[in-house]
């Protein structure tokens, strides 16, 4: 982290001097280590057609967290890790083995798992306000341990999209072709689902519930508008993302708003000017 804080100490802001504030200087390398994620999923979340599944996965994780607090863990979270994994499991199994429609499939488990999570968090005359922050996020409260890990996870996200593009790809488009070609399409959609799960579950309290999976859904969306092709396009979703989350940041940390909303409010500007833009055919 030296290394990180003799960087940003370059930086002309207040918050950036030696010895100051490294609550700030945390909360934005974990930015610009959560948007590229956000900004690589969202290709596929849009592609793919899944915008209510990243949404249902929040819901599934804030069940974990409900889980995890029940069992007495000291970290929640690997129990919200745990729950959302298995939660994309069961989708996807479901999703192959049933002639309901995704968004069907998708309703079902978003209103279990939001349903199951509110039981579960107020049991026993419990007080729902302590999961208060899960709705809102708070990234100036992320440590240094817990970006590290998520470093470690755009790695292997990067690593994923490196092995398997052309196959996710693919899957996404054309189910039965990627199937007549030896593509497992079961296995990389799981993959795929578990990947988003891991991120949503580790970054919803630092972004907050009700606006993460729009993180997953505006870049890719907001790129698509003028992406001429398949490079063009991860490559914007992947800038923009970026750029709204060092931007967003910084709003909520002069006017004192929330990272996540201002994050979001930045995004749907994006996809307004990208929209605009847009070449009508």
């Amino acid at each position: 982290m030296e290394l990180w804080y003799a960087l940003v100490s370059l930086l002309p802001f207040e918050w950036a001097q030696p010895d100051t504030m490294y609550f700030m200087k945390h909360a934005l390398l974990a930015v610009l280590v959560i948007s590229p994620l956000f900004g690589i999923l969202s290709t596929m979340v849009v592609h793919s057609r899944m915008s209510f599944f990243s949404d249902a996965l929040g819901h599934s994780a804030f069940t974990g967290m409900a889980i995890g607090a029940i069992c007495g863990f000291n970290e929640p979270t690997w129990a919200a890790v745990i729950f959302a994994l298995l939660f994309a499991l069961l989708f996807n199994l479901v999703r192959r083995r049933s002639a309901l429609a995704s968004d069907t499939v998708i309703g079902v488990f978003s209103s279990t798992a939001v349903a199951l999570g509110i039981f579960l968090s107020t049991l026993g005359g419990r007080s729902f306000t302590k999961f208060n922050n899960l709705l809102i996020g708070d990234i100036l409260s992320v440590e240094p341990a817990k970006i590290g890990l998520l470093a470690l996870i755009l790695l292997l996200v990067v690593l994923l999209w490196a092995v398997s593009f052309n196959q996710l790809m693919l899957s996404a488009v054309h189910p039965a072709l990627a199937d007549s070609r030896g593509v497992k399409v079961f296995w990389q959609e799981t993959v795929f689902s578990m990947a988003i799960a891991v991120v949503v579950t580790l970054s919803m309290t630092w972004v907050g519930l009700l606006v993460i999976n729009s993180l997953l859904v505006l870049p890719g969306a907001a790129a698509r508008n003028i992406a001429r092709n398949m490079w063009q396009y991860h490559l914007l979703s992947l800038v923009g993302a970026v750029a709204a989350g060092v931007a967003g940041l910084m709003t909520s940390y002069y006017i004192g708003a929330s990272a996540g909303a201002a994050i979001t409010l930045y995004l749907a500007g994006w996809f307004l000017v990208t929209f605009l833009l847009r070449k009508k055919g």
